[in-house]
């Protein structure tokens, strides 16, 4: 896949990623904010200004308006926040690129922001919250992100504490977007049946007038954890839900796709590691596997269960075992194989939509990565080597780094706290 990139004189980034076997086209406006960004009295701003971009315009003043005129397209349209960044965007057949384009134009530049709908969708967002709350699954992510990081914008939720979201104004809203919303914070990425040239030309029509400002900047992240730490969330549930993770390293660091494969080996896929063990082996669990989520100044590699509630120690024993097995012995070659086939294939598979391809540049783009297409990621991955895996587990497996976040009817993780030794 091929990509080209343009910026504006007002240094608003373009990608153009044309997948001409696509009948689809997606317009996508990644922004380099989100919830590290916010302070006590606005966090939950970056999630709920994703919901208030599409309640209205000056031109399009109702939801109705926007949703009506996606509806008429066949087009869908949808908006994510995470702790570093925002993203919009539409979707629809590719000769209707330009109203797509048009309408996140004009909510990112015109939304309306109307009190009346901020006092409406403050209800809507609590509800979210008691979602996430009521979702042990869910749940435990926020859990463990407060124990790596505790009471800073990184360790906080996403979605925001209800009493925050209760007070926010619309000044709030308009401030927050004047100290991040710049241009040249800004990635427009057009993916799949589109023409470059003329895509372009479309980000200049509806772009070019955006002043750009200097932005804030966020807190980086301090780290100085010496022995193994634990947080318990007791809660009436059918099963012990658990996060046992590992600081690693930031996004841009060269360990990133060993580890990508050191996590596939231990729980991604049915035939892993974990899976097998957990769940085939000794039936304690329905669901388990292994993630990495790395930022911009730190990182962590995590196993993440739901475990039969009197087996709750003997899962958090076996999981370190495995740790452990990863740390001490090479994965022999046809494991090793797998798993990078399993990381390689399963990129592919879900960047086979424009939105999915829209997200995966740009990603890399908004936070100046090396600039790599999937063929490079795969070139990467199958570069790695056994000894490339048993020594970034080697690098971070050690007691310091260990942390365990936990959901259910338990009481006391004293006894837990005991298992959290290599």
């Amino acid at each position: 896949m091929k990509f080209k990139r343009k910026t504006l004189p007002n240094d608003l980034t373009i990608l153009t990623v044309p997948t001409p076997s696509f009948e689809s086209a997606t317009a996508m406006v990644m922004v380099g904010a989100g919830s590290r960004f916010e302070t006590r009295k606005n966090n939950g701003i970056s999630h709920f200004l994703e919901h208030m971009a599409f309640k209205g315009t000056k031109s399009r003043p109702t939801f109705m308006e926007i949703a009506g005129l996606i509806d008429g397209i066949g087009g869908e349209f949808n908006a994510f926040t995470s702790k570093e960044y925002t993203g919009y965007y539409i979707k629809a057949g590719k000769n209707n690129i330009e109203i797509c384009l048009n309408l996140l134009s004009d909510m990112l530049k015109n939304s309306l922001l109307d009190e009346k709908e901020i006092e409406k969708e403050k209800g809507v967002i609590i509800e979210e919250i008691n979602l996430y709350e009521d979702t042990p699954m869910r749940n435990i992510g926020d859990i463990f992100e407060r124990l790596l990081y505790g009471d800073t914008p990184m360790g906080w939720d996403t979605a925001g504490e209800k009493d925050v979201i209760r007070s926010l104004k619309r000044a709030d809203f308009v401030n927050y977007m004047d100290n991040l919303y710049s241009p040249s914070n800004m990635t427009v990425v057009f993916a799949g049946g589109i023409d470059e040239d003329s895509s372009v030309s479309l980000a200049d029509k509806y772009f070019s007038d955006m002043k750009k400002y200097k932005v804030i900047t966020a807190k980086p992240v301090k780290e100085d954890q010496k022995k193994p730490e634990v947080r318990l969330k007791t809660k009436k549930t059918e099963q012990t839900h658990l996060i046992l993770g590992l600081r690693a390293f930031d996004m841009y660091d060269a360990d990133r796709f060993a580890l990508a494969v050191l996590a596939a080996v231990l729980g991604q896929g049915m035939s892993s590691r974990l899976f097998h063990r957990l769940r085939d082996d000794l039936g304690m669990a329905y669901y388990v596997r292994t993630f990495t989520d790395l930022s911009t100044d730190c990182g962590v590699m995590g196993v993440t269960a739901g475990v039969t509630l009197s087996r709750t120690g003997e899962a958090v024993g076996e999981i370190i075992a495995e740790l452990r097995r990863a740390r001490d012995e090479l994965v022999p070659p046809a494991e090793l194989k797998k798993a990078k086939d399993f990381k390689i294939g399963t990129m592919f598979l879900n960047l086979e939509s424009s939105d999915s391809l829209g997200e995966f540049y740009g990603f890399t783009e908004l936070f100046r990565q090396e600039p790599l297409s999937p063929n490079d990621v795969a070139r990467h991955i199958r570069a790695v080597s056994a000894a490339d895996v048993r020594r970034v587990a080697r690098r971070i497996f050690s007691d310091a780094n260990l942390n365990l976040a936990l959901v259910g009817p338990l009481t006391d993780s004293r006894q837990l706290k005991k298992l959290l030794h290599f």
